[in-house]
């Protein structure tokens, strides 16, 4: 029954109980007739309409939502933060041999690129509005790997040729380089090692700050340690002190990050994969909240400038502490090979939309406190973003 009806049903049934005799001849006049009859509408409308209030209000006035978010613009004014083009930092691994373009099957249109193949493949992108990039060297040249790493900082390496050809080709491009030894160790792990097989941290926080030192003279504006040894972010911040660099290199710490089933595309990428054993001894166990908490606060005291988290979608109660413990700083997550290889797997089943979960997942990320998205998806949403 339609609201109208309901009304006019009511309104008789109100009008014939009041008047039993109506029919009979009636002393009551034509215009006391009307009024009565508007009486008895106003009245079953009010009625009517303090029902359908009780029905659809299970509480106060507040809990009305829908007109909030009826209309796509209101949805998109809900979101604390609002995905753009300048969050996102796009990973890219950059091999030593100059003219190599080499497809990654485990890592879904994503390329290992030699120094020559960088500026064309960019080009459009930083023309659509791709701000940052992520340097990550991968040597496959033979004989390169030794058990200190010295490729890392060496100056016809693809890191540092990387960085001084795109600060020349394009100077507003945010350039990030990863700070790692992994790369580049004969061993895959991220220090030098003892004799025993276990890392020496004093020799790898010395070591992987010489490196980022190099990077920062090379030209790139942000060096990010991602080897996890105890006191790099102190080490790096004194040196960058000492050679007059501090107030103009960002020092971003991957301070939470965890060992997992989900760097596997990465280590096929960047041939980073350990010869022998596990991280586990220098990156975070999976179910280490309080660790995570206690390294965020450490990076933070001896000065890292952004703090960032990895993996990022299973790791969002991580990322929302790095935002409490670290509420004055950028939060930075990286959506990681393994999380971005699953997303391309579902989609590619049929189990959701590629597109709609590249935008939930990382739109989960932003809601749980990161400002900043390092992300395989970034020359998709140079596109996605635009419409």
């Amino acid at each position: 029954m339609s609201f109208s009806s309901l009304v006019h049903d009511l309104s008789l049934r109100d009008a014939n109980a009041a008047h039993p005799n109506r029919g009979v001849a009636s002393t009551v006049s034509t215009m006391d007739d009307r009024t009565s009859r508007t009486s008895h509408i106003s009245r079953a409308m009010s009625y009517t309409s303090t029902a359908a209030t009780s029905v659809s209000i299970c509480g106060d006035i507040s809990s009305q939502l829908h007109g909030g978010y009826c209309h796509p613009l209101a949805r998109s004014w809900q979101a604390e933060r609002q995905l753009t083009k300048s969050m996102l930092i796009y990973p890219l691994f950059v091999s030593d041999q100059d003219d190599e373009e080499l497809l990654i099957p485990s890592l879904p249109n994503q390329y290992r690129r030699g120094v020559n193949r960088l500026i064309p493949f960019l080009e459009p992108l930083v023309h659509k509005g791709l701000r940052s990039v992520i340097l990550f060297g991968v040597p496959v040249r033979p004989g390169v790997k030794d058990a200190l790493g010295t490729a890392a900082d060496d100056p016809e390496g693809p890191v540092i040729r990387s960085i001084r050809l795109l600060r020349q080709r394009f100077p507003h491009l945010f350039i990030v380089t990863d700070v790692c030894l992994c790369e580049y160790t004969s061993h895959g792990h991220c220090g030098i090692l003892r004799d025993d097989g276990s890392l020496n941290n004093q020799l790898s926080v010395d070591r992987v700050s010489d490196v980022a030192i190099a990077y920062a003279q090379a030209g790139a504006h942000c060096v990010a340690p991602s080897d996890m040894n105890d006191g790099r972010i102190r080490a790096i911040k004194l040196k960058l002190i000492e050679e007059g660099m501090s107030h103009r290199v960002v020092l971003m710490s991957y301070a939470a990050k965890f060992s997992g089933c989900l760097y596997g595309p990465f280590r096929d990428a960047a041939g980073s994969a350990p010869s022998f054993g596990d991280r586990r001894c220098y990156q975070l166990p999976p179910g280490g909240r309080g660790l995570a908490r206690r390294a965020i606060v450490r990076d933070i005291n001896e000065g890292a400038d952004i703090i960032m988290v990895k993996p990022a979608g299973q790791y969002l109660d991580i990322i929302s502490d790095a935002k409490e413990l670290g509420k004055d700083l950028p939060i930075a997550a990286y959506q990681v090979s393994g999380e971005f290889a699953m997303v391309h797997a579902g989609a590619k089943a049929g189990v959701f939309d590629l597109k709609a979960m590249a935008f939930e997942s990382t739109e989960s990320i932003l809601r749980a406190g990161a400002t900043i998205v390092v992300s395989y998806f970034a020359p998709e949403f140079m596109d996605w973003l635009s419409v």
